[in-house]
């Protein structure tokens, strides 16, 4: 049965105070409690029943984490408690599910969602709690000194798609992407990975998030992809919406002359394997696109533990979804955790601060090769602009083939921080 259990609005705004310098203040701090046998809560949210971007697959898989180390005794003989919070892809939203994790004295946020950073870290760092594995869409979360980002986030996958289509020979290229602040570094970001075969940079199209409707911008990037002799690509990065897009762009498409019909690619989170076989599988508009992601692909035996767990603790919740992106990034982040608190040992209460202090000491956390060894001491930050805790930068680059999302043949995982420390300012 489908188990949604606790889930919690996000309705208020919640004023902006800094408050980093406490995370070495003295007194008890917010989310201090636990100690031997006793249960510990976090919090994991996300956008669920929003009009543009939903992650509903985040909450699920730490619901179905929370049941499956519960079955396995707790962490160190802690019961694990998961509390999960709807920040509807509002700031407010975001501010309210910062709030309900101090109240809720949650030791950590663990594998959430949320482009709203300014609103969300502030009140996490005033309280001392750490943000482990965000899914990377906000800069905050590689700027605050308690984020411990587990991969390269947007900034990443940009420069990694820019790569991507520079090895295909891409020229003419046309970006659409969300007219919002977490959009405008974006282009940025491809054109630096673009560079690598010196083509010219991508023109940048603005859409809003929640159109139901981009014929227009369809228009633009097909013109501006198919204007020069040479070959041209059309890369979305809009979420949920880049589905909408591409079925713009497609009936415009269908009456391009084939050989200059442009190759078409986006990134994990915007294209996923349940989006191609719910267009059509082998059918699919998306047969033929690259797409760029953080992690392997999912049917790689690497995934098999996380798979176990969704077979065996969350069937019949359709939300789980293994090869969805930000359910993967959910697992690695509890991975994290569970590591994190196993360090502290069984003799010492978890705090908070504990949690914090053993991520910042720590010489390597595995994910059994998921991504490389996460390290977040001061020596392992990267000079990547406005991304200082950016510790990641690992891409994987895959392509749809017979209706199904594969290894792109002859391409190797690839560290894009080089890339990204020569892009320009990008916050």
């Amino acid at each position: 049965m489908t188990n949604k259990r606790r889930t919690l609005p996000a309705r208020s705004l919640l004023s902006v105070v800094m408050g980093a310098s406490l995370v070495a203040g003295c007194g008890v701090l917010p989310g201090n409690t636990g100690g031997s046998g006793e249960t510990l809560t976090v919090m994991t949210w996300a956008p669920e029943d929003s009009k543009a971007t939903n992650m509903p697959g985040m909450p699920a898989m730490a619901r179905a984490y929370e049941q499956w180390i519960n079955s396995k005794g707790g962490i160190n003989g802690h019961k694990l408690r998961v509390v999960t919070c709807d920040e509807h892809n509002t700031a407010s939203g975001a501010a309210d599910c910062a709030r309900r994790a101090v109240a809720e004295k949650a030791v950590a946020v663990v594998g959430s969602y949320s482009q709203h950073g300014r609103a969300f870290m502030t009140p996490l760092e005033t309280a001392g709690i750490p943000y482990i594995g965000g899914y990377g869409v906000s800069q905050e979360e590689f700027q605050s000194v308690l984020s411990y980002p587990v991969n390269g986030g947007q900034p990443a996958l940009l420069a990694g798609a820019g790569h991507q289509l520079a090895q295909s020979a891409c020229r003419q290229v046309a970006l659409v992407r969300p007219d919002t602040l977490a959009g405008d570094s974006l282009p940025i970001l491809l054109n630096a990975g673009l560079k690598a075969q010196k083509p010219d940079e991508a023109t940048d199209i603005r859409a809003a998030e929640d159109s139901a409707d981009y014929g227009v911008q369809a228009r633009e990037a097909l013109d501006h992809a198919s204007a020069g002799k040479e070959k041209g690509c059309v890369t979305a990065a809009l979420g949920e919406r880049t589905e909408t897009f591409f079925d713009s762009f497609r009936r415009l498409d269908e009456k391009t002359d084939k050989k200059r019909r442009p190759q078409i690619s986006s990134v994990q989170g915007s294209v996923s394997q349940g989006l191609v076989d719910r267009t059509g599988g082998t059918d699919s508009p998306f047969e033929g696109a690259y797409v760029t992601s953080w992690y392997p692909v999912a049917t790689d035996p690497l995934w098999a533990p996380m798979r176990k767990v969704i077979d065996e603790h969350a069937f019949g919740d359709d939300d789980v979804d293994p090869a969805d992106v930000g359910t993967q990034t959910t697992w690695i982040a509890y991975t994290v955790f569970t590591e994190a608190v196993r360090r502290i040992g069984a003799e010492k209460k978890v705090t908070a601060r504990r949690i914090a202090n053993v991520l910042d000491t720590s010489d390597g956390v595995a994910t059994a090769g998921l991504t490389p060894d996460l390290r977040w001491r001061f020596q392992d930050m990267r000079a990547v602009r406005g991304y200082p805790r950016l510790i990641n930068g690992r891409v994987t680059f895959q392509v749809v083939q017979a209706g199904r999302l594969v290894a792109q043949p002859g391409q190797q995982a690839l560290d894009m921080t080089e890339v990204m420390e020569q892009a320009p300012t990008t916050g």
